[in-house]
């Protein structure tokens, strides 16, 4: 049995503030899924020049985010760059609420994370008579009320986490074996969070 990879648990708060722009999260999330791109690549994704998105893929890399790339052009004048770790990042909310500072940044982030899912999603329901009847019928959106301790939804959390890794890491094999046809990113929002009706 392969060991679980966990993401990377951010405890810093010079690198969480690094997220804290809406376009750093932007290009991150663009890059993950394309695996390696230009600033250019992605300038053109975001609808930015080059050079910000030069700058901003920098800011990544110095909090140790995204990295260099093999080269992949013929001359060698561009970079590429990667993301890091395959495994990906999270943090915990307790590891910063203990200062105004620190408190301000994981609320700043989690409004920021929770906008860039929210306009994914729209665009997707925008275009979503392009996907045709096959993805439109697989896609999914649904809500669950149920009564939990908070030690109940952290295992649900966990639980949640191993399948969605056991997909990801499906998908990832077909694309290092070439089975691509029909293969598309698919994004997976999952939220757990207590209300009082």
């Amino acid at each position: 049995m392969r060991p679980q990879r966990e993401p990377e648990q951010i405890t810093d708060l010079s690198r969480l503030k690094a997220f804290t722009n809406p376009l750093r999260m932007q290009l991150y999330r663009l890059l993950y899924a394309a695996g390696t791109a230009t600033a250019s690549q992605l300038a053109e994704q975001v609808d930015q020049a080059p050079s910000l998105v030069s700058y901003h893929l920098r800011k990544l890399a110095e909090h140790g985010f995204v990295k260099e790339a093999d080269s992949q052009g013929t001359d060698g004048r561009e970079r590429w760059w990667q993301v890091s770790s395959e495994k990906g990042w999270g943090f915990r909310d307790a590891d910063f609420t203990d200062t105004p500072e620190g408190t301000a940044a994981v609320s700043t982030l989690l409004r920021s994370i929770l906008d860039s899912r929210s306009a994914q999603y729209r665009t997707y329901l925008d275009q979503s008579s392009a996907w045709g009847g096959e993805w439109t019928d697989a896609a999914f959106s649904s809500e669950w009320i149920v009564a939990l301790t908070a030690a109940e939804l952290a295992q649900m959390s966990d639980e949640l986490e191993v399948v969605t890794r056991r997909w990801r890491e499906r998908g990832k094999t077909a694309r290092e074996t070439g089975d691509t046809e029909g293969r598309e990113n698919v994004s997976v929002h999952l939220y757990g969070f207590p209300f009082r009706p």
